[in-house]
């Protein structure tokens, strides 16, 4: 069933960006621990989740070894720009993020925004055709019947204010998506594992707009953190309990800007640029299969032109030659 719980009162965020995985399989362990992980490790970590490979180990003792035989069906990460951290349910297991600056670069390179705000694999696309996916769409979304606008409770959030829109259209696109998921739950039972990304930007324009300390943010986030985890129980509940839903909550994606200086005398070109010691450079995860393929292969083939010539060296002509076979019954009736 859903999980139920009680928002309390949102204190300020002093924590720093954090991956929280608020629905997990039994069978996919996330150890309890303050065990940082860098920004760029977050696809490997979702790829490993769904029982895919990488292409180099993750060191992070967060994740526990799973089964081979039962993986997760679907996995959704959303990511929510303008906040360290959301006032979620104690029971789900959070851990800090580090380096997020490059986390922008290799985790939404998968990751759409509002404009079109879901990136799907595994399903059929047409479920998710009647999305609204332009602002003009989305605030006439919001002016229906049955819009998050007559459910929520918005306090000082205003119908009237653009960041306020941004941020409660994003609300509704996640409202939809739960919807279209449960109207389509047989699409969930194929044998194709499925990706949902999200990246939400309303709650960084409500803090550009009102500042961290507004009324308007305090609502916001206390409205996003109910609203993220009902779509987790949700996706959670469609998937037969065999998904993973993980939230990543980065304060900016603002890294300061660095300007590199080369020196006119241009250094000696080495093998590996990244070693002073003209090392060579690391194998690929992948050299060790090509090796013992090509080299199997190699003697494979030289022990059968041994064998073939040593038989064809010692072959009698007059007698192993197919020719003598089919000729000899001939001869002799004539």
């Amino acid at each position: 069933g859903l999980l139920c719980f009680c928002l309390v009162t949102l204190l300020p965020c002093v924590l720093g960006d954090q991956l929280t995985v608020l629905r997990s399989p039994q069978y996919v362990t996330f150890r309890e621990g303050q065990w940082p992980l860098a920004g760029e490790k977050v696809p490997d970590l979702v790829a490993l989740t769904m029982g895919f490979s990488v292409q180099e180990d993750l060191d992070w003792p967060g994740l526990a070894a799973g089964s081979l035989f039962q993986r997760p069906r679907a996995t959704a990460l959303i990511a929510v720009r303008g906040v360290g951290s959301l006032d979620l349910p104690s029971n789900t297991s959070s851990y800090p993020l580090e380096n997020v600056s490059v986390l922008k670069f290799t985790l939404f390179d998968m990751t759409l925004n509002i404009a079109s705000p879901l990136y799907m694999m595994g399903m059929a696309n047409t479920v998710f055709e009647d999305l609204p996916v332009t602002l003009q769409q989305i605030r006439a979304r919001l002016s229906q019947e049955g819009s998050v606008l007559h459910s929520l409770p918005l306090h000082s959030l205003s119908r009237n204010s653009e960041a306020d829109l941004l941020f409660l259209s994003e609300v509704q696109v996640l409202h939809d998506i739960s919807a279209l998921l449960q109207r389509h739950k047989h699409l969930a039972k194929d044998q194709a594992p499925d990706l949902f990304s999200l990246e939400l930007a309303g709650l960084e324009e409500i803090a550009r707009r009102y500042g961290n300390d507004s009324p308007q943010f305090q609502d916001a986030t206390k409205i996003l953190a109910s609203v993220l985890q009902k779509f987790a129980d949700d996706v959670y509940g469609v998937y037969g309990n065999n998904a993973v839903v993980e939230v990543v909550t980065v304060k900016t994606f603002e890294a300061p800007l660095t300007r590199k200086s080369r020196s006119i005398l241009e250094s000696k070109q080495i093998s590996n640029p990244g070693s002073p010691y003209n090392l060579a450079y690391k194998y690929n995860f992948e050299y060790a299969v090509i090796f013992n393929i090509v080299l199997w292969l190699m003697i494979m083939l030289a022990l059968a032109v041994i064998v073939i010539a040593y038989n064809l060296w010692n072959m009698d002509p007059g007698y192993d030659s197919i020719i003598y076979r089919m000729t000899n019954q001939k001869i002799r009736m004539d």
